[in-house]
């Protein structure tokens, strides 16, 4: 809530409103019991159990599989878990060279409680709700269950594997709908979600601001048969490895390195219970492959501040004029679509690099074999269907 996420602006609201500003603990303390009772509440209407976790290191999504794999897919709250954990709050100071009173900005440990949820629009997600002003909601969604959505709506069959497809009926309407995913409907379920889960907003008489804080965008290449996804993936990596320099990894993700840029810039490979992957980091922005189920080679851009990539748009200066140039992106959900075409981008300039890497002899040998088998299975058939699909997600 802009009005209140900052210890000025909460400072203003409770003068505005008549509270003193050492009455704030005072203040704050019955939304602190709303959202508790919303959450009891909730936990009852749907058979729920609303488990504290004490120790930090306890996997959530761990919790959550179990929960899912006992009581099935369909729709609905999941789990509800609390913790105490760290938050950005407020307390109250009296300036005496000034004499003015407000509020600064202070961290503290408050409960949060997480609601676990499956939704038909948005798929498995939660929304992370404190307990004490300024109330920030977190929300986490995955897109390619918004996807699945949308493909279902559409009549598309498909199959998945976690949050990747490994099949679809028709690939360019996939991606067609994957391009043209709903910004607005995707807000309106956000604030269904801060209506349900928090409240307390009301009573304020405010209304959430919805902005990015992490977001993932994957290209997926789907292999029909894994082993001619394992025969060259060991090699890309290895050749990743030695071959993508700073210089590089800029340019995947649209950018100039800058002799003074002070940032991060590198590579990092690590083998995981899953598999290994390879992440080339810029900042707040890095891309990384990594095979999937060895089924799915996957590129995937993330970034932490999106504000890192630019776009044409109307740029309003401190004087009052406006000029149209690039920009950086703004931070808020509407600028998803811009962001889309950024990251898209920057996958498809890591694919082209990667494509270029000389395969050895014994990779040459396996292909020819491989096209050569195909060709004497298929006969006379006029085409070949190929075994690999590139398919863009958002």
């Amino acid at each position: 809530m802009p009005e209140i996420s900052y210890s000025q602006g909460m400072t203003k609201y409770m003068y505005e409103k008549g509270i003193k500003i050492f009455d704030y603990p005072r203040f704050a303390e019955p939304f602190k019991e709303t959202i508790r009772a919303n959450a009891e509440r909730i936990a009852k209407e749907n058979g729920a159990e609303i488990e504290f976790i004490r120790k930090a290191g306890v996997r959530k999504e761990s919790i959550i599989s179990e929960k899912i794999e006992k009581r099935g897919n369909h729709p609905g709250i999941v789990h509800i878990i609390s913790a105490m954990e760290a938050c950005t709050t407020y307390k109250p100071w009296h300036n005496k060279t000034t004499g003015k009173t407000f509020l600064k900005p202070d961290t503290s440990k408050c409960l949060h409680y997480y609601f676990y949820f499956i939704d038909e629009q948005v798929g498995l997600g939660y929304v992370r709700v404190p307990t004490w002003c300024p109330f920030r909601l977190q929300v986490y969604v995955n897109g390619h269950n918004l996807l699945a959505s949308e493909m279902g709506k559409a009549g598309i069959k498909y199959t998945m594997m976690d949050n990747a497809f490994d099949s679809l009926e028709d690939v360019g309407k996939a991606q067609e709908l994957s391009d043209n995913i709903s910004i607005e409907k995707l807000h309106r379920k956000l604030d269904e979600f801060a209506w349900q889960f928090c409240p307390v907003y009301k009573d304020l008489n405010l209304r959430y601001h919805w902005s990015v804080m992490q977001v993932e965008y994957a290209t997926d290449i789907v292999f029909k048969k894994q082993e001619s996804l394992q025969r060259i993936y060991s090699e890309l990596v290895a050749t990743a490895i030695h071959t993508v320099k700073p210089e590089n990894i800029a340019t995947f993700l649209g950018h100039k390195l800058d002799p003074r840029y002070e940032g991060e810039v590198g590579n990092n490979y690590n083998v995981r219970i899953k598999g290994s992957r390879i992440k080339h980091t810029m900042g707040s922005v890095s891309i990384k492959m990594y095979d999937k189920f060895s089924k799915i080679l996957r590129i995937e851009t993330t970034s932490n501040d999106i504000s890192f990539f630019k776009h044409f748009r109307e740029v309003v200066h401190r004087d009052g004029t406006t000029s149209h140039e690039m920009a950086p992106l703004k931070k808020n959900i509407y600028s998803l679509s811009f962001l889309t075409d950024n990251l898209k981008a920057s996958n498809r300039r890591y694919l082209e690099f990667i494509s270029a890497f000389d395969n050895k002899e014994v990779g040459r040998k396996g292909l020819r074999m491989s096209l050569h088998q195909k060709v004497k299975t298929i006969g006379t058939t006029k085409g070949l269907t190929f075994s690999v699909s590139r398919i863009y997600w958002f």
